[in-house]
């Protein structure tokens, strides 16, 4: 067992991470920075996997945060495919799955999540792709044909994604989810059911309101059994159900935990000397009043940017305002707040189910809003959330 000394260790190599060395430098240009990631490739950008990549409207090589040279500029070591196992927070040290162990001074834990594993027979059988990261894609993309047939298990953003990638590089794709509708969590039902009804149209057969029970492989093929009887058989399965939050090496630390990292306005966690940023991490959303934990690429960026400031010392607090977006075949959007199907909707459409805003309300307060097919509104939007004033059905806000 060998021991280092970094003044700044990060464990995690993805957007939070990267960005968090832009917060670092900005402050401080000298003390030591150690990057320690789980995966072989440098921090990348995730929403191309399921978006930009399968249309041809980006390479691989132009999803990298940064390139190498950004690193050795700014005095970084990297590490990848390296694991931080254990974590000692009185002695202020961390060891990495080789055994190696790292003295800091001021740790992030930038670790992300993991994609869940479905907990039926055959839920891990080789060959069952839970989407998640770069090397899912480059391995998926080697198996896509026209004429190979998908099993998507999931309904949400990433089930809905990737099963528009494969359809338009003509794949025979079935989804298979639990709810009614496509991104029951995120859509009012009328948006929900157009646009389960445009992937229809286009080929995807939706196996909605069920769920698998096992998976199978004969001869090269997998067989999904449902739980409502169906058999499929597909040349692939993908899974995207959903994202565990990294925490245990927190957790097994002491530190404070929930459904993520619990940090304070800092983004500290409840160690002085240990900060968090990215999808593991449970911070207060000041502008809705709640403690919350965001899975989007705008929430690491500047979460991990503002986390390396407060490293570095300039004790700020992460009041941003995250946005998300997506594009399924021709319906797109961006959305900011709480966009929570549970809320009380109001749907201001240009055209119906395509173009338009949707207003997510509480005690008739708007508390977030997706711009449907409408661009460039997110500051408006983020606006009128800050504002905290009532609205009605009779009187929309009109976009600025």
């Amino acid at each position: 067992m060998t021991q280092n000394r970094y003044f700044y260790v990060i464990g995690g190599g993805g957007l939070a991470a990267a960005s968090a060395i832009e917060g670092i430098r900005e402050l401080d240009k000298k003390s030591s920075i150690l990057l320690l990631g789980r995966e072989k490739d440098l921090p990348y950008d995730r929403p191309p996997l399921s978006k930009d990549l399968w249309f041809g409207k980006k390479t691989v090589e132009k999803i990298f945060v940064q390139d190498k040279k950004f690193y050795s500029d700014h005095d970084v070591e990297v590490k990848s495919c390296i694991e931080v196992t254990a974590l000692d927070p009185a002695k202020k040290e961390i060891q990495d799955s080789e055994g190696t162990v790292y003295h800091f001074e001021k740790l992030l834990l930038a670790t992300g999540g993991r994609p869940r594993i479905l907990d039926i027979p055959g839920g891990s059988l080789d060959g069952i792709c839970y989407y998640r990261n770069l090397e899912d894609y480059r391995k998926l993309r080697t198996q896509v044909a026209a004429g190979k047939s998908a099993v998507v298990i999931g309904g949400g953003f990433i089930g809905s994604e990737i099963a528009a990638a494969l359809s338009a590089n003509q794949c025979k794709v079935t989804m298979i989810f639990p709810d009614e509708y496509l991104v029951h969590r995120i859509f009012p039902e009328s948006l929900g059911r157009a646009i389960q009804a445009q992937y229809i149209k286009r080929g995807i057969r939706v196996i909605s309101g069920d769920v698998p029970i096992s998976f199978e492989k004969k001869d090269e093929k997998f067989i999904t059994s449902t739980k409502n009887g169906q058999k499929i058989e597909s040349d692939l399965i993908i899974v995207g159900v959903g994202l565990n939050p990294s925490i245990g090496l927190a957790d097994g630390a002491g530190l404070k935990v929930g459904n993520g990292i619990i940090v304070d306005e800092y983004l500290k966690t409840s160690h002085a000397d240990i900060f968090a940023a990215g999808d593991n991490t449970n911070f207060p959303y000041r502008a809705l009043g709640i403690h919350t934990r965001v899975e989007h690429r705008d929430n690491a960026l500047n979460q991990g940017k503002q986390a390396g400031r407060n490293m570095a010392g300039a004790k700020e607090s992460y009041n941003y305002m995250p946005f998300f977006y997506s594009d399924l075949f021709e319906f797109g959007f961006e959305a900011v707040g709480e966009v929570d199907a549970r809320l009380e909707t109001i749907m201001d459409w240009q055209k119906e189910n395509d173009t338009g805003v949707i207003y997510y309300t509480k005690d008739n307060k708007i508390r977030g809003a997706m711009m449907c097919n409408v661009w460039d509104k997110v500051e408006w939007a983020r606006d009128l959330i800050r504002r905290d004033q009532h609205i009605t059905s009779e009187k929309l806000p009109k976009i600025a």
